[in-house]
């Protein structure tokens, strides 16, 4: 398998910014990382994003940003790889390279408060309320930019983000990822899509550890040591999520929903449901 941890922006070596529009079937669905700050804009399309300890959903609407190395991945519904349907995904990115930045402008004072940024290596963000509203006008004339007013638009979002406080909801947790190897990325890459791939069906600690070409007892150290989760914990969480999704858009019974991500037993689907969002499938579907 390609190592695809290492993921390089296509970009100059004396940009600030890069803009990014993605539209196809589904998004860039590896584990990959780069050292540049990321704000992504989902304008159309759903499934899951991971980063770090974070296991959550993305859909239309939402709107994210990450750290500089940062390993992530925004993998579509399988609904999406599906060729005989007409699915989209979109989405607008821009790339923030603060080292281009301090190579041409130095120390000024007056950007001074963008080094706060740093503190964000290795986590990632969703953008809320009142900031992501001012966010989202202002990507719908970024793309149309160039030049000066392009960098007079790409301090103003950083300003926003700069002063977002509770708009600004940290996802995964401090300290756990800043930037993985190769080798780690691209084992971590394999388990991860491995897991995705299967998360509707029984999945054993075994055949998971011997994807890592791991020993079972090996992979469980090293799977919590990089997702702050056991291996259980994690899986239970995918198929929370998923069973969210199918809760909100389809009319299926809440058997059926247990039965379908991969619980064989209705009792303890209810009760992870519960431990793991704060209600119980009924009520989270009458919520929705």
């Amino acid at each position: 398998m390609a190592k695809v941890i290492s993921f390089q922006v296509p970009k100059s070596q004396k940009e600030f910014v890069r803009y990014q529009e993605d539209s196809g079937k589904t998004f860039y669905d590896k584990l990959h990382q780069h050292p540049l700050f990321q704000l992504t804009y989902i304008m159309e399309g759903k499934g899951q994003f991971l980063s770090g300890d974070y296991v959550g959903r993305f859909s239309a609407g939402d709107l994210f940003f990450l750290g500089e190395n940062v390993p992530h991945v925004f993998r579509s519904d399988p609904e999406y790889f599906e060729e005989n349907n007409d699915l989209r995904s979109e989405g607008r990115t821009i790339f923030f390279d603060f080292d281009a930045l301090g190579r041409a402008i130095g120390d000024l004072e007056e950007l001074s408060s963008l080094q706060r940024f740093r503190e964000y290596t290795g986590l990632c963000f969703q953008v809320k309320g009142e900031t992501q509203e001012k966010i989202i006008d202002l990507l719908e004339i970024f793309g149309k930019s160039a030049g000066l007013k392009r960098f007079q638009l790409a301090v103003q979002l950083l300003s926003l983000l700069d002063g977002a406080k509770d708009d600004l909801q940290q996802l995964n947790q401090d300290g756990l990822f800043q930037g993985l190897s190769e080798k780690d990325g691209s084992r971590m890459n394999r388990v991860m899509q491995y897991l995705l791939d299967h998360r509707y069906q029984k999945i054993s600690l075994d055949d998971t550890a011997s994807i890592a070409n791991l020993s079972k007892e090996a992979f469980c150290r090293y799977f919590k040591l990089r997702t702050r989760k056991t291996f259980t914990q994690y899986l239970l969480q995918i198929r929370i999520n998923e069973a969210q999704k199918l809760l909100q858009e389809t009319d299926l019974g809440i058997s059926e929903i247990a039965f379908q991500v991969g619980f064989e037993n209705l009792s303890y689907f209810n009760r992870s449901f519960k431990k793991i969002t704060g209600l119980t499938p009924r009520d989270f579907k009458m919520l929705n």
